[in-house]
């Protein structure tokens, strides 16, 4: 096993400070870095020696021997030992969990968001497939400390096996129910959770709690049980490898691997990739980023994707779409760089609204106005491609316009979709509403 590289930057907040020294000894679940205000704690994912301690992260060479056994953390109240474990959110920005679930919600509800928004995924409902139980248990005692009436679970409609399984682990289960979710990009999205479950559209600067609801991801629930039933720090992820792979473009899901992994590692797991490679994504297509093979996964990281190359565009002129679902306007350059196009025309879609951070949120997640005015914007502007990152719906919206504008259209996505088989963001073939299970079971 190579060196795992722990970022002392994996969640919410400010870097952790390191706590260890070059030429520590260190074994699974050895508290390395300690926040200095919002954050969590970071813990050793393996036996070894601590052999740098750089501004950005820790190195530590593994031992040649592994053992399971890892440190525990003390006992203590539920919210404590969350809070000791390290758990963040461990499919978004990782926001620290025991700040999260901390408030009253007075009677409100858990939504577990099990929707695996991004296409090619696969770990958080194959956790569910197959660990269900624990996965509710970390329901119960994040509705216990929260104060919470209801938990339910969103997911999406198409994952019938692990549905059938939720379905037959929640029947004796008076507080707990299923949501189903339409396949649409992006119905993970906390606000989007919050407006299909209970009806609630939040504004852009609101959080869940104003519909007195905590939405939590499904990984991030195993870790809460983790850590209150077995002691465990949260050092491990589960990570699902697609994409341009020797042996087929199939998902492979793995569990638990050790936070600090090197991408490169674990693509030699799954088999080694299959050249020519466009470049490799570290998340999901919509909204992962561009990686190397020497960086290391962290609590957050859900894909490892490496791609098929890229179309040329000879140096045509390009308009971007910028979505406040998908990738960032540097993210869209990069990949407009990566097909040889020239940027001529940047507009954002009407419903992108800015943050006091600068970042976007959706005013209506997977519910989309027309697009034409910013078609017609790129069409004035000299494009003859667009490269949009929208959800399903403004994909949609996009393709009503632009191809009568003889504007040729690329989704961010294509060169990922296309790797692994999955239909291109174009016109919206499925329904955006779906049949619910009787009494939401």
């Amino acid at each position: 096993m190579n060196n795992v590289q722990i970022l002392l930057r994996q969640h919410v907040g400010a870097p952790c400070e390191a706590t260890v020294k070059a030429g520590d000894k260190v074994k699974k679940g050895t508290l390395i870095a300690a926040p200095t205000g919002l954050g969590a704690n970071i813990f050793s994912s393996v036996y070894g020696t601590v052999t740098e301690v750089l501004d950005d992260r820790i190195v530590i060479k593994p031992d040649e021997k592994q053992k399971d056994e890892f440190v525990p953390i003390k006992e203590g109240s539920k919210l404590e030992m969350i809070t000791s474990a390290g758990v963040v959110g461990m499919g978004g920005a990782g926001f620290p969990t025991a700040v999260k679930i901390k408030a009253d919600l007075n009677g409100g509800y858990v939504l577990v968001n099990a929707a695996e928004c991004e296409p090619g995924l696969k770990h958080n409902i194959i956790q569910i497939e197959e660990n269900a139980e624990k996965t509710i248990r970390g329901l119960k005692y994040v509705m216990e400390i929260s104060n919470a009436a209801k938990g339910v679970f969103a997911i999406k409609k198409k994952n019938e096996k692990a549905v059938s399984v939720l379905r037959e682990a929640i029947k004796n289960e008076s507080n707990i129910t299923i949501h189903l979710l339409p396949d649409i990009y992006p119905m993970g999205e906390e606000r989007a959770v919050v407006r299909e479950v209970l009806g609630i559209l939040l504004d852009p600067t609101q959080l869940p709690s104003a519909a007195d609801a905590i939405v939590i991801n499904v990984e991030t629930l195993l870790r809460v049980a983790e850590a209150i039933e077995d002691k465990k720090p949260c050092f491990s992820k589960n990570v699902t490898v697609i994409g341009q792979l020797n042996d087929s473009n199939e998902p492979r899901v793995y569990m638990d691997v050790p936070v600090g992994t090197s991408v490169g590692d674990l693509i030699e797991r799954a088999g080694g990739m299959r050249e020519p490679v466009g470049e490799i994504v570290m998340g999901g297509p919509f909204t992962g980023k561009s990686t190397t093979l020497e960086d290391p996964i962290t609590k957050t990281t859900g894909g490892i994707i490496p791609t098929i190359e890229f179309p040329d565009l000879h140096g045509a002129n390009v308009g971007l779409l910028v979505c406040a679902c998908g990738g960032s306007e540097d993210r869209m350059r990069e990949i407009c760089a990566k097909m040889n196009g020239k940027v001529v025309s940047v507009a954002r879609c009407k419903q992108a609204a800015e943050m006091k951070n600068g970042a976007l949120k959706c005013e209506n997640p997977g519910n989309c106005p027309g697009q034409a005015a910013k078609c017609l914007q790129f069409k004035k502007d000299g494009a003859e491609y667009i490269i949009i990152g929208n959800c399903s719906d403004c994909s949609n919206t996009v393709m009503g316009s632009a191809p009568k504008m003889k504007l040729k259209v690329f989704h961010m996505t294509d060169h990922i979709m296309r790797t692994i088989g999955h239909p291109l963001y174009r016109r919206l073939t499925v329904s955006k509403q779906v049949d619910q299970l009787p009494n939401g079971k």
